[in-house]
């Protein structure tokens, strides 16, 4: 201990006061907070090349920058206007929305087996998932999505007695 105080201390308070006496040395050279960036932009006026988002490419692609071509004049003949879409058209298998129907596409027997059922559930799924199908259809692929998880659960449940 030097003075009533730790090694440490000291050191402590000779660095602060090293910095202190740094600080009133850069003083009238850098401001206190800035970093090269933001004084780099400031200096000029204009933020540097490099930093300009429009000027990213620049030494890439050179000085010459192609123009776009120019537009054609307008035709005077009409132009036949453009047909709006048509809606789309729900396939014939998102009708079939009965629970006897999607059993049928299942074929569920008591021979099947656990892991059959779950890939029979995952190639359902990829056939039928709400997802796939146009808007206006989610609600029937939705239904049958339900219809046959459910007839899927009751096979599992049944083998696991």
């Amino acid at each position: 201990m030097l003075f009533g105080q730790s090694l440490f201390q000291s050191v402590l308070d000779r660095l602060d006061a090293e910095e202190e006496e740094s600080e009133k040395n850069e003083a009238a050279h850098r401001i206190r907070g800035l970093n090269v960036s933001f004084a780099a932009t400031v200096f000029g006026g204009e933020p540097a090349a490099s930093s300009r988002p429009d000027d990213a490419y620049v030494d890439n692609l050179g000085n010459d920058i192609p123009l776009s071509e120019p537009m054609p004049p307008e035709s005077k003949s009409k132009e036949p206007e453009p047909k709006e879409a048509e809606p789309p058209v729900m396939p014939d298998y998102l009708a079939r929305t009965s629970r006897e129907d999607v059993a049928a596409e299942l074929e569920i027997s008591s021979q099947t087996t656990l892991q059959s059922l779950h890939e029979k559930r995952r190639a359902f799924a990829k056939a039928n998932h709400p997802d796939s199908v146009a808007p206006p259809f989610r609600e029937q692929a939705t239904t049958r999505m339900m219809i046959a998880n459910q007839l899927i659960d009751e096979a599992i449940r049944r083998l696991t007695r």
